[in-house]
């Protein structure tokens, strides 16, 4: 569950379900995401988002393993591990007060710190091959790959926006290759694609 793609009431809905008539269009009962994943995994990605008042009851499922849902006032047991990530810095957001200190220390039992992708270029190939496969096996197309040239142009970039860009580019870029099997560095843009009309512009320019 992305914690930034939702208003307040949607999330805590998405998160711990609701009961018929808890609020408008709640037209029937509704078990949340922490009891579709009982005795599984519940990914939270940009915790550092969530609204203060589902922090408040997060943290109660944390340390109680129950959720009760809105509306309700029956707890439910539940068993799921959590994994949470975000790109925001929470001790920051703890001292301006929007991020629940209890709650960061319940979540932060194993820490990982993931450096940016531009200090870790041996990731862009491997991610790259990764974002071809899955774009290719969604759009029903023959597999590409990336011709020789074409991971040190990627790694030449600085990447601002992360994996996150990385994916958009490799879109780009086989949206760009048509029918041919393998990418090519004239195929990788990072910013605005300059099209031929506008090209024979600049050159009469």
């Amino acid at each position: 569950l992305n914690c930034a793609a939702l208003p307040p009431t949607l999330l805590e809905s998405e998160l711990f379900g609701h009961e018929r008539g808890a609020f408008t269009g709640a037209d029937r009962s509704r078990g949340g995401l922490f009891e579709a994943a009982h005795e599984g995994t519940l990914f939270l990605d940009e915790i550092g988002e969530m609204p203060l008042e589902a922090q408040a009851k997060l943290l109660r499922v944390l340390t109680e393993g129950q959720v009760v849902r809105i509306g309700s006032t029956v707890p439910r047991q539940v068993d799921v591990r959590v994994i949470a990530a975000t790109h925001r810095d929470l001790q920051q957001r703890m001292r301006d007060g929007l991020f629940r200190e209890d709650l960061y220390y319940r979540l932060a039992v194993f820490p990982i710190q993931l450096d940016p992708l531009r200090l870790r270029r041996e990731d862009i190939e491997p991610l790259s091959n990764h974002f071809l496969r899955e774009f290719c096996q969604e759009g029903q197309t023959s597999l590409k790959t990336l011709s020789p040239e074409a991971p040190r142009v990627l790694e030449r970039h600085a990447w601002p926006g992360n994996v996150r860009e990385l994916k958009q580019v490799i879109e780009r870029a086989i949206i760009l290759s048509e029918d041919e099997p393998a990418l090519r560095p004239e195929h990788i843009h990072f910013g605005k694609i300059v099209r031929a009309s506008e090209r024979n512009l600049m050159n009469v320019a």
